[in-house]
């Protein structure tokens, strides 16, 4: 298929910059697969208009003030006159880090601007040298390897230090509110480097109805990285190659999600990352089990996995057959993984409706469910 054929027309003026003032304030667009149609709701109907029976599975990722703001020291040649001389020079500008993905206790993949400046063995001081990082190598897209070390942990010093590192889209600076409301409630797994933005509608009063009604709700954890705003840039889009993720799913909810599958139940995914997360188990567990697949036990299996999948039109969907998300960008992965899932023609024809009903869009807009 070919990029342009998930291309739409959105009004910047759509495009929310601030979360609403109550979480589950949101509007909701319910879009029925089945029948072809849609409707307009509010997120806070949805306990009750769920059946009562289905199983509801989110993504209790953290995200971390992954951006960071420091300096840099450097070495630079002089030539003066027939000398040649190397001369060391403090060199003072501010650089900007942004932690994608963590790949051992004190080293990340991050990107740093201005790239072009910082070598491999520079290092960049942040605070009042109270953390640091030491470039160690160097990766695809622009990314460099860094070592992270500071006068205490290491963890706290990001924390302290660090700015909430919202979308590209969000044209402003991050602001304190930014640290509780760009987080789900059920956010306790840091090491996100995005929100899974599916889930910032939740409040504990919906949880409470879910409760009375006996939903059960259940938690794996996906470290949301760089491949959420990695742009395609093949125009076939089976050439792109995505951002692999790590997600780990826990005994309980691998089992919870097999007996829900076993007794016909609907599994509604809360966000793109629950669906990738549990769409790459079910492939992996597939490819283990071969023919001895279809036995519901082995629907998922737990533990630790990375998600190198890309989901696409034409994938076979094993595992998810419900699903809350947000609205997302033109030609992105995310929206053709929901066009995947419901219909390239039918997710555009959704898409708009909700420009001409003016819902809001991204991280902190409005939602979709898709039954």
């Amino acid at each position: 298929m070919q990029l342009s054929d998930f291309q739409f027309e959105l009004p910047p003026s759509l495009i929310a910059q601030k979360p609403l003032p109550e979480r589950d304030a949101s509007r909701m667009l319910i879009l029925d697969r089945q029948k072809d149609a849609w409707e307009d709701s509010a997120f806070r109907e949805l306990p009750d208009l769920l059946h009562g029976d289905e199983l509801i599975v989110v993504n209790n990722a953290r995200v971390i003030p992954a951006r960071l703001f420091g300096r840099r020291e450097g070495l630079r040649s002089e030539k003066a006159g027939r000398n040649r001389r190397t001369a060391r020079e403090f060199l003072s500008s501010q650089i900007e880090v942004l932690l994608t993905r963590q790949i051992a206790p004190q080293e990340w993949e991050a990107l740093v601007r201005p790239g072009r400046k910082i070598r491999v063995g520079e290092r960049i001081e942040f605070g009042d040298g109270e953390l640091s990082a030491e470039v160690i190598g160097r990766g695809e897209y622009g990314l460099r390897q860094i070592r992270l070390t500071a006068k205490g942990d290491v963890t706290k010093a990001i924390e302290r230090l660090g700015h909430v590192p919202l979308p590209p889209y969000i044209s402003r600076e991050d602001e304190p509110a930014d640290r509780e409301r760009y987080q789900t409630i059920f956010a306790d797994r840091p090491g996100a480097v995005a929100a899974p933005t599916a889930g910032l509608h939740f409040s504990p009063a919906i949880l409470e109805r879910l409760r009375r009604r006996g939903i059960e709700t259940v938690s794996l954890t996906l470290d949301v990285g760089l491949g959420t705003f990695q742009p395609i840039h093949e125009e076939e889009i089976e050439k792109h190659r995505i951002h692999s993720e790590r997600y780990e799913i826990p005994a309980a909810a691998a089992a919870a999600i097999c007996k829900a599958r076993r007794e016909g139940r609907p599994i509604l995914a809360v966000g793109t990352t629950v669906v990738r997360a549990l769409e790459d188990a079910a492939e992996k567990s597939a490819a283990r089990h071969g023919k001895d697949w279809g036995a519901a036990k082995s629907l998922v299996e737990p533990g630790p996995a990375e998600a190198g999948i890309f989901i696409k039109p034409g994938h076979t969907f094993r595992a998810v057959n419900q699903l809350l998300t947000n609205f997302h960008l033109p030609q992105s992965t995310l929206l053709i993984l929901v066009s995947a899932f419901a219909g390239r023609e039918l997710i555009l024809r959704a898409y708009q409706h909700a420009v001409e009903a003016r819902y809001r869009f991204y991280s902190y807009g409005d939602c979709m469910w898709i039954k």
